[in-house]
């Protein structure tokens, strides 16, 4: 984690980058990338030159021939020397040379340079300069910081889920470093990077983990990750896979991932809802995913002529949750799992489409958990209820998990400021013992408390309605009122002791 010093470097980089005159917040964080990504790439260069100097081998990405393309030597020019190398030398070489040569370098071939104000450059350089992107501890963080500053919904519904909320599924899921792991609509890979910093936590002997206080006397804890050696191959290669049509955030995804370790990362341009990634999905006999985590954009509804043949003859509708529902339980091996949050009207919608997917969750699948969240979580965004569903492919559903999730740690309101109230520990704690001991009912009967279950005949005698309202009881204090001879006698008094009040001011004035 990053702590108060290292937060106000990303607070002052973004102001800066505002006050240059750049105040979209996706071109913001765009550029800032761009930037990263050219450090990054001269600490690469760094690393190199050191193997190559001990007699080890190493491959250098700078042509020597071209040394105003490496961070260190254009830092130091002036303003109009260096927007003018960035722009005409860095940006090209990245475009046209590391768009084929680099697993990051293949998403900017598209990138457009939009920092006019030679100021403004030299200025992000200096702040980027400061920030610690040598540090695998802790870049991550860093860049997840940066992309809590968008504040602004995307296009086709897209806003960013909050990280605690991806934390929390993960660690229900409790996925390990031998699995795959997709998002079919992952924006800026927010599950996937969430999920290489959990297994870098989960796979830290205790006695490896680095106790540290940051320049403000905060402590901070590093996790090494030694024990995750014999899976670096597999999750730089094969663990991770996320889809997005947006090319604006497949780079940022990109970034992302690198940020957390991942030096190639599986993030593809494509329509996941369409023909195209249907004939991709076909050819995959059996090397389906395991664990599917997502947040699918609430579009709404779209033209139903480019929606896959596939799932067209799963349930007849335009309504996107409906149709990622059914493309995520095609893309699961069977018995993978997939956590998804979709907006409450699919736990309860009336329309045939979305029985069939809830009926088609439940009767062909495994529904294990049905998690309310509260209206306020995706604000400022938006203020859309939603739920988490939690479902095995195949399988049989016998009793389900419901928790109603009151609060999550921050206020339901714009602002979203830290609070004490926080139901998300409770949640992870309470399906844990749900997962781990699913016979154990007992513990889970009570309908008044967050935490309980529903068999799967009550669900199918209210038409496979998954709303939590339905089943959770709720237990009323009965109020006392006074008697209404007591009430009037009350009012009365103190209609009396008004008028003498005014009485006496009245006798003041005379």
């Amino acid at each position: 984690m990053i702590t108060g010093a290292l937060k106000r470097k990303i607070n002052t980089l973004w102001t800066e980058f505002w006050t240059g005159g750049i105040t979209n917040p996706m071109t913001v964080v765009e550029q800032i990338s761009y930037l990263m990504f050219i450090r990054i790439l001269d600490i690469r260069e760094d690393m190199s030159e050191r193997i190559l100097n001990q007699g080890g081998r190493a491959k250098l990405i700078f042509p020597e021939d071209q040394p105003n393309l490496r961070w260190r030597n254009f830092r130091t020019q002036s303003a109009t020397q260096m927007i003018d190398t960035v722009r005409n030398e860095v940006f090209p070489f990245i475009k046209e040379h590391l768009a084929t040569t680099d697993g990051v370098g293949r998403y900017l071939k598209d990138a457009q340079f939009m920092i006019e104000k030679p100021t403004l450059l030299v200025s992000a350089v200096n702040q980027i300069s400061l920030l610690p992107l040598e540090r695998n501890d802790i870049k991550g963080d860093l860049y997840e910081h940066l992309l809590s500053k968008l504040s602004t919904a995307g296009i086709s519904g897209q806003f960013r889920t909050p990280r605690h909320i991806i934390r929390a599924m993960i660690e229900m899921m409790n996925p390990t470093a031998d699995m795959t792991i997709a998002d079919p609509a992952c924006g800026t890979a927010g599950f996937l990077s969430g999920t290489m910093e959990f297994f870098v936590e989960k796979y830290t002997s205790p006695e490896f983990i680095i106790e540290q206080t940051d320049e403000d006397g905060t402590p901070f804890k590093i996790y090494p990750g030694d024990q995750l050696e014999p899976f670096r191959k597999h999750l730089q290669a094969d663990a991770f896979c996320g889809f997005d049509f947006d090319q604006t955030m497949l780079r940022i995804a990109a970034m992302n991932m690198l940020l957390h370790g991942i030096e190639e990362p599986a993030i593809h341009s494509m329509d996941t809802l369409g023909n195209r990634f249907e004939e991709r999905l076909s050819k995959l006999a059996t090397d389906r995913f395991d664990l599917i985590l997502a947040n699918p954009p609430f579009k709404g509804a779209l033209d139903a002529e480019g929606v896959a043949s596939s799932l067209k003859r799963k349930v007849t509708t335009k309504k996107t949750e409906l149709l990622f529902l059914m493309l995520m339980e095609r893309m699961l091996k069977i018995g993978g799992r997939a956590a998804v949050i979709v907006p409450d009207g699919v736990l309860f919608g009336s329309s045939g489409a979305h029985k069939k997917v809830r009926q088609a969750l439940i009767e062909d699948n495994q529904l294990e958990a049905v998690i309310s969240l509260p209206s306020g979580v995706f604000k400022p965004y938006a203020g859309v209820s939603t739920a988490i569903l939690i479902f095995s492919k195949g399988g049989k559903t016998k009793n389900i998990f419901f928790y109603d999730v009151q609060a999550d740690g921050f206020s339901l309101d714009d602002k979203r400021n830290e609070i004490k109230d926080n139901d998300l520990p409770s949640l992870v704690e309470s399906w844990k013992q749900w997962d781990d001991g699913k016979g154990d009912l007992a513990k889970f009967e009570d309908r008044k408390a967050k935490a309980f279950y529903v068999p799967r005949t009550e669900l199918e005698e209210n038409a496979f309605d998954l709303s939590i309202s339905r089943y959770k009881e709720h237990t009323y204090e009965e109020v006392e009122y006074d008697d209404p001879q007591a009430i009037i006698s009350k009012v009365r008094k103190n209609a009396q002791e008004s008028f003498q009040a005014l009485e006496k001011i009245e006798e003041l004035l005379k």
